[in-house]
Order: C-alpha cells, then structure tokens, then sequence
C-alpha cells in the first residue's frame, strides 16, 4: 500500500485542505471512499477512543485481525482491509479542523461546498477512476446528504452509515425536547482537534505531525476561529432559516445509496437514516437497520461485506471478504434473541429465500 500524507485539496475560495491518500502500490485507475471530517485525520482509533477501542475489539476480535490497525480512525474505513481489494482511500481533514486551516463552522453550506471540491479533486487524480464514493458513520454520515445533494459530477454513491437528516429534529430537538448532546460532543471531541492547537495536541504516530496542525494558536485566537454550535441552537428555539441552511434537500439525491441505521446505539441517527431513505430521490436505495454500539458493526467483516456490496467495487481485483453475504434482496428478518454479555450476539437463520445468517433486519426497496 502506498500512502500520501497531508495532500493538498484545493477549494474554491483558495483555501488548501489536507488529505491522506491510502491507494495500490500499482499504477491504475481506482474507485476511490472519501470521507471529510472534523475529527482529525491522523489521530489514531485507539488513542482518541482508547475505552470504546477496547470494548469494540473484545466484543469483535475480528476486526483487529487481517490488519495491522496502524491506520486505524474513529468512525472510518480502515484502508488495509479496502486498499488490497483496488480501493483506493482518502480521508480529508474539514475547514479548520485537524492539519486544514480556516474558520471551523460544522456542518455549514460552507462544509458542503468544501466536501463538493473535495470530491470533484477525487475524481480526476491520476489514480482515480472516476467514480468517488462517501463512506463513514455519524458525523462522516451526516455531511453526505448534505454533499449529495448538491449533485457533484464525479460522485457515483453514498453509504450513510448512522447518520441524522434534519438538524432541527434530528440533531437537536428530539418531539421538541432539546438535547444537549451538541455542546459536549463539539467542545470534548471537535474542539480538541481544532487547527491551530498544534504540538499541545496529539501526535500522528504514523508520521511524527501534530494532529492538529503545525500552527499553535492561542486559546483566544483558537475562540475566534470557530463556530458556537450550541449558543446558536439555544438561542433558535424554533425551527428557522439557521436550521434550514444545515438540513439538506433530500429530494435532490440521485446517486445509488445505503441507509445503515441502527436502533439503539446513539438515539441520535435513526430518524434520519430512515427518513433520508424514504426521502432521497434515488431510484436505486437500500435500508439496512442493526442493533448493537454506535460504531462496532461498521468495522465488523459483515459490516464491511454490507459496505463492499454497495460500492463502486472493481470487477477483476475484489476478494471475497471473510464472512462476506450475498448482495442485498428483499428481506424483514430482524435480531430476536441477544446475550447478557455486552458485544455478544446470538445469530439467526433468515426464513426468506436469501437464507443468511444476521443479527439485524436489512431492506432492499426498488
């Protein structure tokens, strides 16, 4: 596998984003999972999430296996389980986050114009294909209606992996309740990867960079730079232009796309990754519900094989992944029966004519 570190993306306005490039020691043209986010590109799984680690790979030995997990990132592929099969991968550090400069407003139009230049860059690198597909869950999530419907040409499908739709009612007012998820989640886990925390931060063990940017600004100068998420939601108590700007017009998407919700995990997603499946104008969409973390199922080998099967996949280098299952079909077969022991599952034998075993219920809807 051959990586790119801190590759420059460009944006319309000028500003240069950083990227990390995971692509096939040979030359050739490759579909390319892009994901953009705040959460720091070069900041390991482990050390951001060491206790969620922990617990996913004792409930999933899997999937510490088959890879070395050097390359491992909160709620993202892990390149040398997609790189082998003629993937190539890039993860790109959002407007003012991580080792990318700029004013950090998630979530923004601003965002999803970003996200747009990201994916047009993708699609004509001289190991692209072509085909660009977005993959990630939550926030990684989120901003791929946002991007889709904006209708990029180079974008060939999304896989929505627990991901809300609608700010105000999703994100932020659950039946009119407000929830104060926002302003823990932006100021224990966005802020702390702001760029321009610099050397105060996290190191890439990969490559000895800060994970947040060679400038070190001060505390005031790193206050300016970025939004106020939850002082702009507390003062907007009704739904209104703010939330408007930062919800997506779902009727807009046309690419082929998978809704991967869960029910359980969060409580934050599931409304949103079943309304954006009913929603989204794509003639061709899938709805796949599980249960367990918020985060284990994606990296499991079913998770994988899910994803892979709804990908821009490359017809003579995809392997078979372990525990792969067949392509979607029609299917309502759902968990029944779960073990006291957290991570443990107890799988069953679907009765429809797809026969395979699952620990949650998958759609395919025409």
């Amino acid at each position: 596998m051959t990586i790119d570190w801190d590759v420059e993306v460009p944006m319309r306005d000028g500003l240069v984003l950083r990227a990390d490039v995971f692509r096939p020691q040979e030359s050739g043209n490759y579909p390319v999972i892009l994901a953009m986010g705040p959460y720091g590109k070069g900041l390991h799984f482990e050390e951001g999430f060491p206790s969620y680690w922990r617990d996913m790979v004792e409930a999933f030995p899997e999937i510490a296996e088959n890879t070395s997990n050097r390359y491992q990132n909160w709620e993202l592929v892990d390149p040398e389980k997609w790189v082998p099969d003629g993937y190539v991968c890039v993860r790109v550090d959002s407007r003012g986050a991580g080792r990318s400069p700029g004013f950090l407003d998630p979530q923004s139009q601003i965002e999803a114009r970003d996200f747009y230049d990201c994916i047009e860059w993708a699609g004509v690198q001289p190991w692209s294909n072509g085909k660009v597909g977005l993959l990630g869950i939550s926030y990684y999530a989120v901003n791929q209606w946002h991007v889709a419907a904006l209708r990029p040409p180079h974008l060939a499908a999304i896989c929505v992996w627990e991901g809300f739709a609608d700010y105000y009612r999703d994100k932020v007012r659950h039946g009119g309740i407000m929830n104060d998820f926002l302003d823990g989640w932006f100021n224990k886990q966005v802020v702390r990867v702001q760029h321009g925390v610099g050397g105060r931060g996290f190191i890439d063990p990969n490559t000895g960079y800060p994970v947040a940017g060679d400038d070190q600004l001060s505390e005031q100068e790193l206050r300016e730079n970025r939004g106020d998420p939850a002082g702009n939601v507390k003062a907007r108590q009704l739904d209104g232009a703010y939330y408007a700007e930062r919800t997506p017009d779902l009727s807009r998407i046309e690419v082929p796309l998978f809704s991967a919700g869960n029910w359980g995990g969060m409580g934050l997603h599931t409304r949103g990754n079943v309304e954006g499946f009913v929603a989204a104008g794509s003639t061709q969409k899938w709805l796949e519900m599980h249960g367990d973390t918020h985060f284990s199922p994606f990296y499991t080998d079913r998770g994988i094989a899910l994803q892979k099967n709804n990908s821009s996949a490359p017809s003579s280098r995809r392997r078979t992944t372990a525990g792969s299952i067949a392509p979607l079909s029609r299917c309502s077969y759902g968990t029944q029966a779960r073990s006291s022991r957290p991570g443990s599952r107890t799988p069953g034998r679907c009765p429809e004519p797809c026969g395979r075993s699952s620990i949650s219920t998958h759609t395919k809807m025409p």
